[in-house]
């Protein structure tokens, strides 16, 4: 008899456990993740799953730790809606649903050898992550790396733990700003921007990863022109609500784009001419 070949549906959803959470913020946890059939998640830094909660809904979310870490993956989570309102009233042990991953995430193979500039914006920071986190584990295959981090007030400030350790490095070069600062905040203030200038990049060996509101990207952007970076080594990360990540449904659609299957990682060349519609 001939055997049947049941190819498994992209849609697909798979058991993962939480084994740890982590407040980082008021509004924002970390998630720390495992399949529940022991299989790795593979997947590269800007890349980000779908989750979803039995009955109440589904979500797309960044994973926000190293690829190359195959004990567990992380999900930071803003309570922001029904979704991740419940998700922050989980426990350790319980069980959500996991698709993906989807999308284009930073293309680590055009960027190894290069210098790195590394530009978040709040939340922004959880994406790049992944991709510090790699490019640190991987350090011999990058050049200068530059991380410039910016938020609204220091309350508001991801990871500040792992921020502290990135400060100490030798290896890196980090400058963090807010726009408010309390009493006890010793580091710049003012817009993330205000960091671009007193970079000193090589323009055409570097590559810039950019994640962050989208009101920031446009002046971003206007500053790293104006250091040189050619428009397809600046590399952009664009959410949208996407509902299906794979785009069949047109949630996430920018014009002639989709932000789930061409994305979310696009290079400024690719949307330059759209710039109005972001």
């Amino acid at each position: 008899m001939e055997k049947v070949v049941i190819k498994k549906s992209p849609y697909n959803v798979k058991k993962a456990r939480i084994i740890d959470i982590k407040q980082l913020t008021e509004k924002e946890k970390l998630f720390r993740v495992i399949l529940e059939d022991n299989s790795w998640l593979d997947y590269e830094p800007g890349q980000f799953i779908m989750v979803s909660l039995m009955g109440i809904g589904e979500i797309p979310i960044s994973i926000c730790s190293s690829p190359l870490n195959r004990d567990y993956f992380e999900i930071c989570v803003r309570a922001v809606g029904k979704v991740t309102e419940s998700m922050h009233r989980l426990n350790v042990g319980e069980i959500i649903g996991i698709r993906g991953p989807y999308g284009k995430g930073f293309p680590i193979r055009m960027i190894e050898a290069h210098d790195l500039l590394i530009i978040a914006g709040g939340l922004g920071v959880a994406p790049l992550r992944s991709l510090i986190l790699y490019a640190i584990d991987n350090r011999r295959d990058f050049g200068e790396i530059h991380i410039l981090f910016g938020c609204k007030t220091p309350e508001e400030l991801l990871f500040s733990d792992e921020i502290e350790e990135w400060g100490r490095r030798l290896d890196l070069h980090f400058a963090c700003t807010v726009d408010r600062a309390d009493p006890d905040w010793k580091g710049n203030i003012g817009l993330i921007t205000s960091l671009i200038p007193g970079v000193d990049i090589d323009p055409i060996r570097t590559y810039a990863a950019v994640v962050g509101p989208p009101i920031m990207y446009k002046f971003v952007i206007k500053e790293l022109l104006a250091k040189g970076l050619p428009v397809d080594q600046i590399l952009l990360s664009f959410e949208r609500h996407m509902k299906c990540g794979m785009g069949k449904c047109g949630r996430c659609q920018i014009q002639n784009l989709y932000c789930c299957k061409d994305g979310p990682v696009f290079t400024f060349k690719e949307i330059m001419d759209m710039a109005e519609a972001l």
